[in-house]
Formats: C-alpha cells, structure tokens, sequence
C-alpha cells in the first residue's frame, strides 16, 4: 500500500499516516460562514483538501474515506449582514434564511468550477444545536464551563494542555489575541460557548435561556456527531489554528477525555495577490466569483493553486495564469482523443509526500515532454496511445483535464502579432501627428475582445485573457 507522510501541525514535523481504521478513514475540514461570496484565500483549503480527500480514496477505497465540511450558518457576521439589509422594523430572521440559503448554494457552485468534489457529509450548524448543547452541558458539569449573565463560558485554565497546537503559552495568546473583554469572564482568555439572543435573532431555548452558540462549539459538536471522539485528520487555514482550533482541541477532549480528537492537524498557509496581501483597500481583493466572470477559467485558476505547495504562501499573478492557460491548452490538445489510462505510480509517490502538488505538477510536465520525443520517434508509435492514457489519468487525478472543465479550451489560440506591428506602428503615427484616433479604436476593440493590451517604449505586447473572443477580430487588420 502507498505510505502517505503529511505535516502534522500538532508535532511540528512530518510523519506517516497511520489512520486509527483503515477501513473508516476520517477526516474535518472547517467550511465557510455563510453570508457572502468566497474569496480566493477561502478557495485554497477547499483546493488542498480537495486534493487529499481524492488521494486518501485512491489509496483506501472511496467507500472507506469520510470527508466532512461544514457551513457556519448561525453566527454574528451573518446576522449584521441580515440587519444591514433590510433596515430597522424588516424581518431578520427570513433574511437571514434568505442570505445563507443563496450564500451557501453559491459556495458550492463556485467550487465545483474550480474542479472541487463535495464531501461526503456537509452539515449546516443548525442542524446540530441539540448536540452542541448536550455537549455544553457536559462541560458545565465537569467543571470546565460556567454560566455567567446568560452566557456559557469555557474555563481555558480547566484544559492544561491549552496552546498546545499553537505553541503559545497563555499569557503570549492574551498578549496577541484580539480578547473580548467582559466583567463575567473569570479569565480573559475564558471563550463563549453559549450567548444570549434577543427575540429578532436566531435563538433556541436551552438550560441557560434562548441564545445561539459560540463558534467554536459548532464544530467541535458536528465533528463528534459524525466522525467520533477520535479521527485522523482535521484541516483548515493557518489563521484558524489560534483561537478556532485550539478551542475546538479543548472542548472536545475535554468533553470526551477518552478520545484523542483529532491526531493529525494540516493548516495551509494565507494567500497573496500580485505579492502583497489581499484587502479592499489595496483594491486587489477578488471572490472566486469575480474571477470566474472575468474569464477565467476554474480549471486555470485550480492550476496556479497548486503549483505552489500547500504550506508556503501563494501568490496569485495574471503572469501565473496566462501560463497555466497556455500548458492546460497544450496538455488537452494532446490527449485530446485519449482514454484515462492509469495514474503514474512516480505521480502517486509525489503527491503522497505531504501533498507536494507543485511536484506533481513537475510530473506531469515531464510526463508531456516524454510524450512529445515519443510522437516525433516512429520507433515509439505503439507507446504513444499509453502515453497519452496515463498523461490524461494522471492530471485527472489533481482535478484537471476533466472533460466537463474544458469549455474554455475549444477556442483556438490566435496569432497577434500582426495586431501588435499594426498597433506600434499606428502609435508612432499618432506621436508624429497628435492625432491618437486609430490608436485608441484598435485599443478599444483589443479591449472588447478580451485581449490586454501593454505598450511600452520597446513596443506592443498582446495577451488573449480567459475570456479571449478571437471573431471580435475579424477585419480588424
């Protein structure tokens, strides 16, 4: 059987994964809260674990691997969305419906253009207050909870081994952590698991008045429900480690001492735009959305996701995007008529080295370019159609090439550079007479035909976008 090694955040080095049942294979995932569109940075986890949820079938058997992420639908930041929306007197609890009905169905069809499969389970966090406040209620009587004013507390100094996952002692976390200050906590760190509600929010009657949990509890409650007390992997963005993971990390043992929750943590890392963070202000702040009604494709744009692996930064470039488009178009023109054959065993061993996508990548680019010298030897011929099966096999397990993703590549790619002498020399003209008209039209039809247009001293470059429409062109010239 293949060894999988992956990078347990929880020890801090690289290990082989040993699941606690081969035959129950399990693993969490935290999924979004649902009040708006995804962004790029919440399209990465999905990307990743996407990934190892498609290697752990191949090695354990589809029917042996059960993959949860879940919907954040009750929450504070889905509720002032609601508020903002329909104004003073409307009805909040139907917009709030309304909102993380839409937002969720977006979710999902957003990732399924990036290539994602679904999990095998996707609870929504209402569906599972009963559970949460059973396991609330264990707390409280072990000791590790109180009630305060209305409120549910977690006593953070009842866990000992509490910042353990990120190796913060308390007083560090206290120091960095944005800490709700309150005059019920008994320690600052101390975190909600339970909160009131007023009549207008969501809200459900429980032992400590109506109100609605706190976040973390959410996913400690769905996870036990339907993975155990102890399963193999759970997953996530490194800014969920600390507060959201270790949170869950106490709760959870400390509601179930007798499990281990979960053994293995994987946290990826954050993602850039153009080399700097992405934020509103600095403008460079994308949803997967906008992106896909750009032009982009979602399979070009899974390809830049994994062409850096899953614990280093990633940077999101229009430099990275042209040339996965250029390699994807290359790759389905050449196993254009083939049959998935079989996945290179090299490819497997890659990919199970803590996910190194990058690698594989690597891998498939040298697979196309043995390919190429086999088409060009006619000593090779009978290896040709093999070649091509196991190219096609082998990108189809990282999500790519499949066929109902490659609309996009019907389209030719088209010649510029007739365009580009066309538009240099239009330019010169227009410097010499002041007269910039016939610059600006071919500009403007560049444009509307989905072509970038860059000119500079040294000339005119052309670049066809994701969304290229070569007939725009026509007569053009």
């Amino acid at each position: 059987m293949t060894t999988i090694k992956l990078h347990n955040t929880k020890t801090r080095k690289k290990e082989v994964f040993t699941p606690l049942d081969p035959d129950n294979v399990r693993m969490y995932v935290c999924g979004p809260t649902v009040y708006d569109r995804a962004h790029l940075g919440n399209a990465r986890p999905v990307i990743v674990f996407d990934v190892l949820f498609r290697l752990l079938r191949h090695v354990y058997g589809p029917e042996h691997v059960t993959y949860v992420r879940n919907f954040t639908d009750v929450d504070d930041k889905i509720n002032a969305r609601a508020i903002e929306t329909v104004g003073e007197g409307g009805d909040v609890n139907a917009e709030i419906a309304r909102i993380t009905g839409m937002t969720t169905q977006w979710f999902l069809d957003d990732m399924g253009a990036l290539g994602a499969l679904e999990p095998t389970q996707m609870p929504r966090a209402t569906q599972y207050i009963g559970q949460m406040i059973e396991m609330i209620g264990g707390l409280i009587a072990d000791g590790h909870a109180y009630e305060a004013e209305g409120h549910v507390l977690f006593s953070v100094e009842s866990y000992k081994n509490y910042g353990a996952l990120s190796g913060r002692s308390v007083d560090d976390m206290i120091a960095g952590a944005r800490v709700e200050v309150a005059p019920y906590k008994r320690n600052p760190m101390d975190f909600v698991l339970w909160k009131p509600s007023s009549d207008d929010l969501p809200g459900w009657d429980s032992p400590w008045g109506r109100g609605r949990p706190g976040w973390h509890i959410e996913c400690s409650a769905m996870a036990y429900e339907l993975l155990g007390e102890s399963f193999d992997i759970h997953g996530g963005g490194n800014d969920l480690m600390f507060p959201h993971h270790e949170n869950e990390i106490a709760q959870s043992c400390c509601a179930h001492p007798e499990g281990g929750f979960a053994q293995v943590w994987m946290h990826n890392e954050m993602l850039q735009v153009e080399g700097k963070k992405m934020s509103k202000s600095l403008g460079n702040f994308f949803t997967v959305h906008d992106l896909l009604e750009q032009g982009y494709p979602g399979e070009v744009i899974r390809f830049v996701f994994l062409s850096t692996h899953y614990r280093k930064p990633m940077d999101w470039t229009e430099a990275k995007a042209r040339e996965a488009e250029k390699t994807l178009r290359k790759w389905r023109a050449a196993t254009q008529d083939a049959e998935p054959g079989r996945v290179s065993d090299k490819f497997i061993s890659t990919l199970s080295d803590d996910l190194n996508t990058s690698e594989a990548l690597s891998e498939l680019h040298r697979m196309y370019r043995t390919l190429q010298r086999a088409e060009k030897d006619p000593k090779q011929d009978a290896f040709v159609p093999g070649l091509r099966s196991n190219l096609l096999a082998s990108a189809r397990f990282l999500g790519l090439l499949d066929a109902e993703m490659g609309y996009w590549a019907a389209a030719p790619e088209a010649d510029l550079s007739g365009l580009e002498t066309q538009l240099f020399q239009a330019r010169q003209t227009a410097i010499d007479t002041k007269d910039f008209s016939e610059v600006d039209r071919l500009k403007s039809a560049l444009v509307e035909a989905g072509v970038e247009v860059r000119m500079s001293k040294e000339g005119v470059e052309l670049v066809p976008g994701a969304g290229f429409d070569p007939a725009k062109l026509e007569g053009l010239e």
